[in-house]
């Protein structure tokens, strides 16, 4: 590190400080493309466009496009857990439940694209890496926390806390895929079948809906 008294950088910080903003620039000019054309758009050539760079900058940094695409499923993972931690925690677990299964709907509605590409398949032949993987369970913690301390109050039947995430997960991802593939008329017939389904939920866990 350099020595703080003085106002400047060793070379060697200097090149890792540029090679850590391209890339984030990278990152984001994929994420850029992926909101704004879809999944399709995401192309190394086109990133590569993008940025007025060649392919072979990319390539260097990231592997493959794999590897990009890796590095966008951790900001979709970062995004995710950010709409969690918005949802404040109060005196009432329950409605802390609900409210990250809202929380997780309000996600996939305004980030449908990294949706797509995280939960539906949307990048073909991309499957997440083992540390994606784990950006997803960093994301979903806050659920798990909040499910582990539904069932120490007794508000929830105790049983494996990561089955029950699993389950939820599974149940409210299964409505918004529908709704994403055009099998639901509307978003309001999504959203009436996404309430419909957190309450019975509630109700199979033994929560009561009328607590919450």
């Amino acid at each position: 590190m350099s020595d703080p008294s003085h106002p400047y950088k060793t070379y060697s910080e200097v090149k890792l400080q540029q090679q850590q903003l391209l890339r984030k620039n990278v990152i984001d000019a994929a994420c850029i493309l992926l909101a704004e054309e879809g999944p399709e758009a995401v192309t190394v050539r086109r990133v590569a466009q993008k940025l007025s760079c060649s392919t072979k900058i990319i390539y260097s940094i990231f592997g493959s496009k794999d590897g990009l695409a890796n590095e966008m499923y951790l900001d979709g993972c970062r995004l995710l857990a950010e709409t969690f931690q918005q949802v404040p925690n109060t005196d009432n677990v329950l409605a802390d439940l609900k409210a990250l299964g809202w929380a997780y709907w309000q996600f996939a509605q305004l980030h449908s694209a990294y949706y797509k590409m995280m939960f539906g398949g949307a990048l073909s032949d991309f499957k997440p890496d083992e540390q994606s993987l784990e950006g997803t369970t960093t994301a979903l913690s806050r659920i798990l926390q909040t499910v582990i301390h539904a069932m120490k109050q007794g508000e929830l039947a105790e049983q494996d806390p990561i089955l029950v995430v699993r389950m939820l997960w599974s149940a409210l991802h299964g409505v918004i895929h529908l709704q994403f593939a055009g099998h639901l008329a509307d978003i309001n017939m999504a959203q009436e079948v996404y309430a419909f389904t957190l309450d019975k939920l509630f109700s199979a866990f033994k929560i009561s809906s009328s607590q919450v």
